[in-house]
């Protein structure tokens, strides 16, 4: 490039302030969508992801509520039951979003329009509030933290409505800039969807903006007149209460009551307030005390762990406030410290914030990997102050070494430094992001092993029955397994549950079901042993169930317990020097017996029938197979679904965590099951 067309480039460069913030925006959408493919491919450990994901699959179908085929063994993790159908208990602006990225190609794609949009809209509310090296370096501020990092990266709520908060800003600093009733209404907008998503969020946010608002109208109020700030006020506030009645009446539409939320639906005491406080069986008294801790505990968090630029970032953003302080308050600045304020304050009103540390004095909630995204917006400010900081350090550095070298010598002190602060800062946010990447990484490990099976692809045309381990929901935890809104996808998946009447809404499909050995803790220890067991459909008059067990060298008995609606039977032998043990067992007439022994129960339509293997070697030593299998007789014929099988060893992962994988067991033990009709 020869010097001429270089000192063009350079021109035009500066000339066009744009190209900067953009290109930063450019490099926060690659670190979002990167982290998301790299650290979170198969989500993370909030579940509420998946509640996010199947509300979008929906909204692409035109759909608020989902029929399950089968009553009780298809709600998603989060769903209401109403007549109606089941619907998500979060407002759908955040699945709109996310439904907008797989509408051009993947769900995964919105996560960096997302990031590189709160970025680019931090760049401009600031730069109106400062000026626009303060709205750059903000920016910048912004990459630099943990919180916004992780938080770009998975499907929750929390990063998308702040990119709405922040259009928000940028649209009204802009209109009272230029007079504009256009950006008074783009605001307006944009406050009004941000209610839609997240309401109190939304206020919380708006609160010091509304301030100015109703501030600045004193005096047209008073002279009653049609001035230009106030029609500018009814602009924003006509659009931001369009959006509160779209609130209300999505509400009439899935709760049948405009003011009833469908949080609150879900769990009425679950919400904003002091008191008592409850969801699905958790409960606290949440008083004025424990928000005062709570919240003085995930702050603490926030500064120490997940703030832009480590342990420096809120440090260097108070000095920020005193900087502004001592040049004098414009009221753009006086807003956006209004916000962090009104967010800290805010979210003491908020039990979630207790929820989200797990233990106040020792954090060991979904904090630890994923931040105080309550807190996400304070960010904002965070940023803006941060940035305000470091020029001003900047600037008094450069002043100072003017003062006192040559103009060389001072640009070279300068610019020493400068580099110097920046590596140590940008080493502590390094070091402050690779810590919360590192463990999400590590959990995403035993996800992987988790998730094995399904990989490349899930079985086609078939139905996998999971386990409950967290109670009767899907996508918690298994959030990548997810049924399509119709339920009529390559794979359907269902709780292992009333399989029998699964297995009768899909008869031409094949079934599997998706089991795992060692408990379900991505948080530590080693990763679940998991395995994809074919499952087959006997029917006939008389059904038998054959089971080969393997029996170690040491064991002196086996005793066998036969269980059905609380009836039991029981039979015990002695293996000699057999390797292996077989038993049948026999469904006909009513009930369920040994085949080669006078020994049965009365089995009802419907019925579990379990089988329980004690396997003793004496002096304590031993375990224990199980066999489980419902029985359903209809038109004179029983029919079985192949046998979940289990090997419990560990007390501890008995009936879930104990399935049988094959290759796994102890001193040739081993448990093969097949059902055949007489």
């Amino acid at each position: 490039m020869t010097e001429g067309r270089a000192t063009s480039f350079l021109a035009r460069l500066r000339a066009n302030r744009l190209l900067t913030p953009a290109a930063l925006a450019v490099v926060a959408g690659v670190a979002a969508f990167a982290l998301s493919v790299t650290v979170f491919p198969y989500h993370s450990t909030n579940h509420d992801e998946a509640v996010y994901l199947q509300q979008a699959a929906m909204l692409l179908e035109g759909k608020l509520f989902l029929h399950p085929p089968v009553e009780g063994s298809f709600r998603p993790w989060f769903f209401v039951e109403s007549p109606r159908g089941l619907y998500s208990k979060y407002a759908p602006v955040t699945a709109a979003i996310y439904a907008l990225g797989e509408l051009v190609g993947a769900y995964r794609y919105a996560l960096p329009a997302v990031a590189a949009a709160n970025v680019g809209l931090l760049y401009g509310v600031v730069r109106e509030a400062f000026d626009h090296r303060t709205g750059l370096l903000a920016g910048v501020v912004m990459l630099c933290s943990p919180l916004f990092l992780v938080q770009s990266a998975v499907f929750l709520p929390y990063a998308p409505t702040t990119m709405l908060n922040l259009a928000f800003a940028f649209a009204y600093f802009r209109a009272e800039r230029t007079g504009s009733v256009r950006w008074a209404t783009v605001a307006g907008a944009a406050v009004g969807l941000a209610f839609f998503s997240r309401p109190y969020t939304a206020v919380l946010f708006a609160t010091p903006f509304i301030v100015h608002a109703v501030w600045t109208l004193r005096e047209p109020l008073r002279e009653r007149e049609l001035s230009a700030p106030f029609r500018r006020r009814v602009a924003t506030a006509g659009l931001g209460l369009c959006g509160v009645a779209v609130t209300l009446g999505y509400n009439a539409v899935v709760t049948g009551d405009p003011f009833v939320f469908p949080y609150q639906a879900f769990a009425p005491l679950d919400g904003l307030g002091f008191g008592h406080r409850e969801i699905l069986g958790h409960e606290i008294d949440y008083t004025v005390e424990l928000a005062a801790r709570a919240n003085a505990s995930v702050l603490e968090q926030f500064v120490t762990e997940w703030a832009p630029l480590g342990v420096a970032g809120a440090p260097i953003a108070v000095l920020g406030v005193l900087v502004t302080q001592r040049r004098g308050w414009a009221w753009q600045q006086a807003v956006l410290a209004g916000v962090a304020a009104t967010v800290i304050v805010g979210n003491l009103y908020f039990w979630g914030n207790f929820n989200v540390l797990g233990d106040v004095e020792d954090p060991n909630g979904l904090i630890t990997t994923l931040g105080p995204y309550y807190h996400f917006d304070l960010l904002v400010p965070v940023s803006a102050f941060a940035a305000t900081s470091l020029l001003a350090a900047a600037d008094r550095l450069r002043e100072a070494a003017a003062s006192r070298l040559s103009a060389n010598a001072a640009l070279a002190v300068t610019l020493a430094v400068l580099l110097v602060a920046s590596g140590v800062l940008g080493g502590a946010a390094a070091s402050a992001t690779a810590e919360q990447v590192r463990e999400n990484a590590e959990i995403t490990d035993h996800y992987e092993a988790a998730y094995e099976p399904f990989e490349p692809r899930p079985p086609a045309n078939s139905v996998v029955f999971l386990p409950d381990p967290y109670g009767d929901w899907l996508n918690h935890p298994f959030q990548p397994l997810r049924n399509d809104p119709g339920f009529d996808g390559r794979t359907v998946y269902a709780i292992d549950e009333q399989t029998l009447d699964i297995a009768a809404e899909y008869p031409d499909r094949d079934y599997y079901r998706y089991v795992y050995r060692g408990p379900w803790s991505p948080y530590g220890g080693d990763p679940v042993e998991p395995h994809l067991q074919r499952v087959r459909l006997a029917s006939g008059e008389s059904l038998t169930v054959d089971a080969e067990l393997g029996v170690p060298s040491w064991v002196a008995m086996v005793t066998f317990t036969l269980s059905a609606d609380g009836e039991e039977t029981y039979l015990t032998r002695s293996p000699g020097n057999a390797s292996s043990m077989g038993v049948e067992l026999v469904v006909e007439d009513g009930r369920v017996g040994f085949a080669d022994a006078n020994a049965s129960i009365p089995v009802e339509d419907g019925a579990s029938v379990a089988l329980d293997a004690h396997v003793d070697g004496g002096y304590g030593a031993g375990f224990a197979y199980r066999v489980r299998f419902p029985v359903e007789r209809a038109d004179g014929e029983y029919r079985v679904l192949t046998p979940y099988r289990e090997l419990c060893t560990d007390l501890q992962t008995c009936e879930g965590g104990a399935a049988y994988v094959p290759g796994v067991g102890p001193d040739g033990s081993y448990v093969n099951v097949s059902v055949r009709s007489q």
